[in-house]
């Protein structure tokens, strides 16, 4: 615990491992978290996208996204929800990146292996002593 300024308006006070905000904020999110969850519960709304729930409920769409991230909003249950991958942008529903992102570091990974590998046997091979050269080899 420690004295911090909050991220939303810039207040002093005590961060714990509970909340990077201050009370006050902590409370006017709570409030647009129930409005949202209000605005979702009801059976007509479950297929609502990200527009028509910041449209209707007044709260932005990056705090709508947190309520997300932290799993405070299931997007197993809201067919239309998402979020972005935070590589390139992309809808997802799950994770940080989204698939497409996910095989090209794997790919980006295999490669850098494979490098890796090949230096550490570039750097082997280095290490070995001869005690005569090739060509004197060959003349006996």
């Amino acid at each position: 615990m420690g004295l911090e300024n909050c991220a939303n308006c810039g207040q002093l006070f005590v961060k714990n491992s509970i909340r990077d905000i201050c009370e006050n904020c902590y409370r006017e999110e709570e409030a647009a978290f129930e409005k949202v969850n209000v605005f979702l519960k009801k059976r007509e709304n479950r297929t609502a996208s990200m527009v028509q729930i910041i449209n209707e409920t007044g709260v932005e769409e990056a705090l709508i996204l947190k309520f997300i991230k932290k799993g405070r909003i299931r997007l197993v249950q809201f067919p239309n929800l998402a979020y972005p991958c935070e590589k390139c942008g992309r809808p997802i529903k799950t994770g940080k990146i989204c698939e497409t992102c996910m095989k090209e570091l794997r790919t980006d990974l295999d490669s850098f292996e494979k490098e890796r590998a090949r230096q550490a046997e570039i750097a082997e091979r280095e290490k070995t002593y001869f005690t005569m050269d090739e060509t004197a080899r060959r003349k006996k």
